[in-house]
């Protein structure tokens, strides 16, 4: 995985609070001058330009759903006061955060959306393990995302992160991704969430995803997490179509992170599962 391809998936997952440069330079392996270098080459921005206006982008569509208080959104967004997030919101968007907040919209701001690196690398993909399990349960955050933008999903998990460990019946410190297509619409649903017992009682602002018995096929992912698209690709054009067996219809990809998996690196225990049906397909 590249390096700034690491960098702006852990500004993405961790936007939500103070990030120093040299962090992100830790964790893309490199340091802070060679990595500001070649960020600015590689993606048209300043390192650390592009890290606030995302932090304010976030806060400016909180703020047009009606946030209620804006100093909570200011210390989700990293500043310390009401009066220096002010000063930074007008700065970028030419308004004060009461005004947006008032109007309920965001036409006419220019916002800086998460940039999506390439992740064309070559992915080898071993067989998978097949195995059937009883119907479970996921509660987690979901987002509706348009096909082939998932850029914004590192967001969703770091605001599911603050959940993590600590919901009503969560069974174990496995984590799940959860993404299936909409239909009658363009978009996808995914979900990030963790997997607990029977009849818990959750907060409201969670969804509940009852995942049917079936047989999965599940595939190691080896490396950074921002690869995953590369064995979802490499898992359907590859092997699915050698493995004389049909997908399941729900849902379209389930993502298993493991207890050891690192959200500060990216790295740890990741699995795709795609669902099976008792079906056969024809040689």
């Amino acid at each position: 995985m590249h390096p700034v391809a690491k960098a702006i998936w852990f500004i993405e997952s961790h936007f939500g609070r103070a990030i120093a440069l040299s962090e992100i330079a830790a964790v893309a392996g490199m340091s802070r001058h060679h990595l500001s270098r070649r960020f600015s080459q590689m993606t048209g921005q300043n390192l650390n330009r592009y890290l606030r206006a995302r932090r304010l982008s976030e806060a400016a569509r909180q703020l047009a759903g009606g946030a209620e208080n804006i100093l909570t959104v200011a210390l989700d967004a990293g500043y310390g006061s009401h009066e220096a997030f002010t000063r930074a919101f007008r700065e970028e968007f030419g308004l004060t955060p009461e005004t947006l907040r008032a109007r309920r919209d965001l036409s006419g701001l220019t916002l800086q959306e998460p940039i999506r690196m390439s992740t064309t690398e070559k992915n080898s993909l071993p067989s998978p393990r097949i195995e059937t399990l009883d119907a479970f349960t996921i509660v987690g955050l979901g987002a509706t995302f348009e096909p082939g933008k998932t850029a914004g999903i590192p967001a969703l998990w770091q605001k599911f992160n603050a959940y993590f460990g600590h919901i009503p019946g969560q069974t174990d410190k496995t984590a799940y991704g959860f993404c299936t297509m909409q239909q009658g619409q363009p978009g996808f649903r995914y979900v990030a969430g963790a997997r607990v017992g029977k009849g818990s009682d959750v907060p409201a602002e969670l969804e509940t995803i009852h995942v049917p018995a079936q047989t999965w096929a599940m595939f190691q992912h080896h490396g950074h997490v921002n690869g995953i698209a590369a064995t979802v690709d490499a898992a359907f054009r590859t092997w699915l179509p050698v493995s004389g067996r049909a997908v399941g219809a729900f849902p379209d990809v389930l993502e298993f992170y493991g207890a050891d998996f690192d959200p500060e690196t990216g790295l740890g225990r990741i699995e795709i599962w795609l669902p099976l049906t008792d079906q056969m397909t024809k040689s």
